[in-house]
């Protein structure tokens, strides 16, 4: 059972997840929580102004966010809890202060630092939990994820060794669990084989709390958020999305990488080896089911299932006449992008041009430094990928025609369909996103 920041912002979020796990207690939980709702931020925020030399100010800057953890604590715990989590608030308060200092003074790694600080968003929101549970007679024991996920040394976006990883869960939470007790652990936080704290990337804790279900071999995973399951699209664009009863490993996949946030991209996976059922809940609605992610979802009368978008997104246009016949070009592009540790998106060739897309330009003037080399570079910024998944998208004639038809007004910058038989990409510019979304809603959907 996997709790998002929302699902634990505040005393009354933290007495519902409460009650959830006590309905759950039969079943065996592991509980994984998310930092409360924006003390990952606030942290970073921290870490940034620690970068720019004022260590101090930093520190002050989260005070009020450790305020709300004892308030929490106040409300939901007994006096003897009060003592014992405040101990622990002034142990982290210290460590914190230790870490932004070193931050200010680059006594360490900055990518190392950074992680070890909001690592303590989970580990505070971890400790507070499972007092939290303990209150309301349930037998939880916080467990510090650090000891049972093991990753690379790639801070901010660690991959995790599987077979220690699955190892050291095993080892450590089955006994409990047999024991009758429920761990509580922070997720989105691992370690490296040295020791030193690492992140799975923003969104993580979904990924936790996948890899310990793996490990487990669990029943269910489920991912409680503040939203009824995964949506027919972004509510925040179209106000008609609806709850999706079920989707298919292949489907969640493509909408968690192309945004619908209700997932973390990488969850998916450790589920598909072991063929474990992933629910989507709704911690403020938990009477409601949600979305079941199965190896293969239930056939819907309507092809489309989900309309996902991320915006930010950046093309780059290839051209060159060497490209033509020739082998060994896109070899070359690629290189590219993995020298600068650089994620493409979309793709999409002629004859003499490759175009793609990237959300992540950080590297941006290196990168095109790099491909001038090869050919002439065209820069497109502003832009959206739109991301259409359904059941048998390439095999299904006429549903192409009837979504570019739809929106036949709008200007389509790049279309990859058929590597997928699941989704079909395209992209837009950025201000056209309600307009398209809410156009295909309404035309598939209502």
């Amino acid at each position: 059972m996997k709790f998002g920041g929302t699902s634990v912002q505040d005393a009354s979020a933290f007495a519902r997840v409460a009650e959830i796990v006590r309905n759950e207690n039969e079943n065996s939980p592991v509980v994984v929580t998310s930092a409360m709702s924006k003390v990952t931020d606030a942290l970073l925020n921290a870490f940034d102004l620690a970068k720019k030399g004022d260590y101090e100010f930093a520190f002050a800057s989260i005070e009020p966010h450790f305020q709300r953890h004892t308030k929490v604590a106040e409300e939901l715990t007994d006096n003897a809890q009060q003592i014992f989590f405040q101990s622990e608030l002034d142990f982290a308060k210290n460590e914190l202060a230790d870490l932004l200092m070193r931050v200010s003074r680059r006594s360490l790694p900055l990518q190392m630092l950074k992680d070890a600080i909001v690592s303590y968003g989970e580990q505070l929101s971890s400790r507070l939990l499972a007092e939290v549970l303990k209150a309301k007679n349930l037998n939880a024991r916080q467990m510090d994820a650090r000891r049972l996920i093991v990753t690379d040394e790639e801070y901010g976006a660690a991959t995790p060794i599987w077979s220690e990883t699955e190892k050291l869960i095993q080892i450590e939470l089955q006994p409990l669990i047999e024991a009758g007790e429920i761990p509580v652990l922070g997720g989105f936080i691992a370690a490296s084989r040295s020791g030193e704290t690492t992140t799975l990337g923003r969104g993580g804790s979904d990924y936790s709390a996948a890899l310990v279900g793996a490990a487990l071999r669990g029943g269910e995973i489920q991912i409680w958020t503040d939203v009824t399951g995964v949506l027919t699209c972004d509510p925040r664009v179209c106000s008609d999305a609806r709850t999706i009863k079920t989707l298919s490993y292949e489907q969640a996949a493509e909408l968690a990488y192309f945004g619908a946030k209700v997932l973390h991209p990488k969850t998916i996976q450790p589920a598909v080896d072991f063929q474990i059922p992933v629910r989507v809940c709704n911690s403020h609605q938990p009477s409601e089911k949600g979305t079941m992610i199965l190896p293969k979802s239930d056939i819907m009368p309507r092809v489309i299932k989900s309309i996902a978008h991320k915006t930010g997104i950046t093309i780059l246009r290839i051209t060159s006449a060497r490209m033509l016949g020739a082998y060994g070009f896109m070899s070359a592009i690629f290189q590219i992008f993995e020298r600068h540790r650089t994620v493409i998106d979309v793709v999409t060739t002629s004859e003499v041009s490759v175009s793609l897309t990237l959300d992540n330009t950080d590297a941006i003037d290196a990168i095109v430094k790099d491909l001038t080399r090869l050919g002439q570079v065209k820069i497109e910024p502003d832009q959206a990928v739109i991301c259409v998944v359904g059941e048998g998208l390439r095999g299904m004639p006429g549903v192409a025609a009837e979504i570019f038809s739809t929106i036949s007004d709008v200007n389509i910058s790049l279309i990859s369909h058929g590597a997928s038989s699941v989704n079909l990409t395209f992209v837009i510019k950025e201000n056209e996103v309600k307009n398209v979304i809410t156009k295909l809603h309404n035309n598939f959907f209502n």
